[in-house]
């Protein structure tokens, strides 16, 4: 009889480096949305956010996929790709200055971000970062496309509320994988409730059937 043999390799969770890029893109864009910088500091922005943010979240989702967690991958992917286009496009645009081309890819990458959102129902803190990340898109996108300063405020204003909730997933999940129990609340619930508590057998059930184990994707 054929025995066939699945390696798993235990690895941390990549949600808080992800998150934390995060809350450094959407702080550093909301101070100018709202603006507490210059708009000549938007270059410095954006190189900040290409040279941290974009990185660490593409760590992020590749570490997402080979742990076996669709939803973090994509999410960290789709996210590291809208911030990526943001800084390029904010560095070499004149300072202060709105694109309706960059309005059009917020609003795309904000419908991006709800299919990993729609996915995420098993870490409702996970979904609603991202979430909210697909809200600050699709604000921000209207902001460059209408030039309406009321916009930007409205973006810059929900950018920090994404911080936030940002920085409290970052800590918890962060706390959880370091304690292997839950400190602060990150509302698992369903599959994901009873990873901290779940048997080996019980986590690795289904492996058989995910991607890069079954015959086809």
């Amino acid at each position: 009889m054929a025995v066939a043999r699945i390696m798993v390799r235990p690895i941390g969770t990549p949600l808080p480096l992800g998150f934390l890029g995060l809350l450094v893109a959407t702080t550093g864009f909301s101070a100018l949305q709202l603006g507490w910088l210059a708009p000549e500091q938007g270059r410095v922005v954006a190189l900040g956010v290409l040279a941290f943010t974009v990185p660490v979240q593409l760590i992020a989702s590749t570490y997402g996929f080979l742990a076996r967690d669709p939803v973090a991958g994509t999410g960290m992917g789709v996210l590291a790709g809208t911030w990526a286009a943001a800084g390029l496009a904010t560095s070499t645009s004149p300072p202060g200055s709105s694109s309706a081309g960059l309005g059009v890819l917020f609003v795309a990458a904000a419908l991006a971000m709800l299919v990993p959102t729609a996915a995420a129902g098993e870490k409702l803190a996970a979904a609603g970062v991202m979430g909210l990340s697909a809200c600050r898109f699709a604000l921000t996108g209207i902001a460059e496309i209408t030039g309406d300063p009321t916009w930007y405020t409205v973006a810059g204003v929900t950018g920090l509320v994404l911080a936030a909730a940002a920085l409290y997933a970052a800590l918890g999940f962060e706390l959880e994988d370091a304690q292997h129990r839950t400190v602060l609340p990150v509302l698992r619930r369903g599959a994901g409730s009873d990873v901290m508590t779940g048997t080996v057998s019980d986590e690795l059930r289904a492996v058989t059937h995910e991607p890069g184990v079954r015959k086809q994707l």
